[in-house]
């Protein structure tokens, strides 16, 4: 019976997951450009979620660095520097040169690296419910 239960959760999380991707992506582009407008380079977790994603996928605001340039934190600092192309070596001057910046913007990179990533989990989620089944009908079968 709890077998049952779990299969039938997991079942209708998948369905859920498939009908609501495009409010989910509107959610994260919506929290994103939020996220930017309040970034203010301290510890606070969206700051660090923003200089995470940019950092991590080399990329720079939501659709592109221009986004940056709408806040209150590029007027008085410039683009953060995660946006920078080489953040190892970006100087306060870099930071209010856009041409040191990131070209390609992280939404699009963020939602495609979902995407590819989404075959894989849904292989592993096919399999664990395909192992979840044949439990269930072996187990019928055993009590009889």
């Amino acid at each position: 019976m709890l077998l049952s239960l779990i299969f039938l959760i997991v079942l209708v999380a998948a369905i859920v997951g498939f009908v609501f991707r495009h409010e989910i992506k509107t959610s994260f582009e919506s929290n994103l450009e939020l996220a930017l407008k309040d970034y203010n380079a301290t510890a606070d977790p969206h700051s660090v979620a923003v200089d995470t994603i940019q950092s991590t996928l080399h990329c720079c605001g939501v659709q592109n660095y221009s986004d940056w340039e709408k806040t209150e934190y590029f007027s008085q600092k410039g683009i953060p520097t995660s946006c920078c192309k080489k953040q190892d070596d970006c100087s306060d001057q870099d930071l209010k040169d856009p041409n040191k910046a990131q070209l390609k913007g992280c939404f699009f990179l963020v939602t495609s690296t979902m995407e590819s990533k989404m075959s894989v989990v849904a292989g592993i989620s096919f399999g664990i419910a395909c192992f979840q089944v044949n439990l269930l009908v072996w187990l019928r079968r055993r009590a009889g």
